[in-house]
């Protein structure tokens, strides 16, 4: 097949970022109204997700704890991720070289109440700092979603508690997010929380050190802030999505069900926008451990994915889900060429509506086929730059 022809586009989004993060976040770490006593051990909790400036985000907090006489060490909140074992979840922080001190891995944990649990290593702390992006999530909407709240009652649970939550589904997850949350702020152990918003290029757009009483009525507000600055796809109908890499720091479903319309979960109505008829996904991302959880939501993937592909690790993030179409494997090609050849099908390439992201994180640089270059022109937030040399071409414009 003669691969079809591609235009190099370039999205402009709103751009609005944090010129200085560390000192806008030394900033709210001295206004928070939270003292830490001398001699206190202080876990600062995080994730698995690809924030960006986290190392630095929480490099700072270490810092900031350490000025005030703590003994900070680092645990990970991440429920069943890092193959849902201490030693991955090590590794998944080592990836996002979170190093500022020293990092306390178990799945050990505590039971406070009905589907509530906290990492031991942080409930036998003085006091525990949790460190999340708040943005829309990947499986339900409601008040709270990923952020905050979710980390509380879901990372720091370590897999037991994330594998009780997820067992009763969206709508256990959508109403039972904010109750476990508020079982497990009563207990005292949570500090505060260092909440980040994002803008569409992947950038700090703000932090915010929040007190843990104030967590749950301030986070909806972050939330709908981080909604209005997602990045989107620039058309409505695509024939065939080829996404070059998935992985959890990318999205917590590997490909974000927000930017690709669709959701894969059972009893669930899927999304009205975009409308993608064929999704390819070509490889998995360099930090996400091997897991594939979400290859589900396509329709062809390739030989190299598969073989890249830790099933343990992965199987461990279905299992822990609940949302098993979303680990199942689609169609195997054995090169992108097969890929693409076969998502195609039953269509003219050269009169198909075609885009190429990285993944879907990063949407500002995009290929997109003649069709597709068509309908664009003339949008005031989009440039096409050109031709590209061909269609597998890195994103180097």
């Amino acid at each position: 097949m003669k691969l079809p022809r591609m235009f190099k586009v370039r999205q402009r989004f709103r751009a609005e970022k944090l010129p200085d993060v560390a000192n806008a976040l030394q900033q709210e770490l001295a206004n928070c109204g939270i003292a830490v006593k001398p001699g206190a051990r202080i876990a600062v909790a995080v994730g698995s997700r690809g924030i960006a400036n986290l190392p630095l985000i929480v490099r700072e907090v270490v810092e900031w704890v350490g000025s005030q006489g703590g003994e900070p060490f680092i645990v990970a909140a991440m429920g069943s991720h890092g193959g849902a074992t201490a030693e991955g979840q090590r590794r998944v922080l080592e990836t996002y070289g979170i190093d500022a001190a020293p990092v306390v891995s178990s799945m050990e944990t505590v039971e406070l109440g009905p589907d509530a649990f906290m990492d031991m290593a942080a409930y036998g702390s003085d006091g525990v700092i949790v460190v999340n992006r708040i943005k829309p999530h990947t499986s339900f909407h409601g008040r709270y979603e990923s952020g905050l709240m979710k980390m509380i009652a879901v990372g720091l649970s370590k897999h037991i508690g994330a594998a009780a939550l997820h067992r009763q589904g969206v709508t256990g997850l959508r109403e039972r997010i904010p109750v476990v949350a508020r079982q497990v702020l009563a207990a005292g152990k949570i500090l505060f929380g260092v909440a980040i918003v994002e803008n569409p290029y992947d950038e700090t757009l703000l932090v915010r050190a929040i007190p843990a009483a104030k967590i749950p009525d301030e986070e909806p507000a972050l939330l709908e802030l981080a909604r209005r600055n997602m990045p989107s796809l620039p058309v409505e109908a695509i024939d065939v999505l080829v996404v070059d890499e998935i992985g959890k720091e990318i999205s917590g479903t590997g490909l974000d069900t927000n930017v690709i319309g669709r959701m894969k979960i059972a009893g669930e109505p899927e999304p009205t926008w975009p409308r993608i008829a064929k999704i390819v996904v070509r490889d998995l991302s360099a930090s996400c451990g091997g897991s594939a959880y979400g290859i589900g939501l396509a329709d062809v993937t390739t030989r190299r994915l598969v073989e890249q592909t830790d099933w343990a690790v992965t199987n461990a993030n279905v299992q822990a889900s609940g949302f098993t179409e979303r680990g199942k494997l689609p169609d195997v090609a054995e090169t992108d060429e097969d890929a693409l050849e076969f998502a195609l099908r039953g269509l003219k390439p050269e009169q198909a509506r075609i885009v190429r992201i990285k993944n879907t994180l990063h949407l500002d640089k995009l290929l997109v086929s003649e069709a597709i270059r068509k309908e664009i022109a003339g949008c005031e937030t989009i440039e096409v730059i050109g031709p590209a040399e061909n269609f597998f071409a890195p994103f180097t414009f």
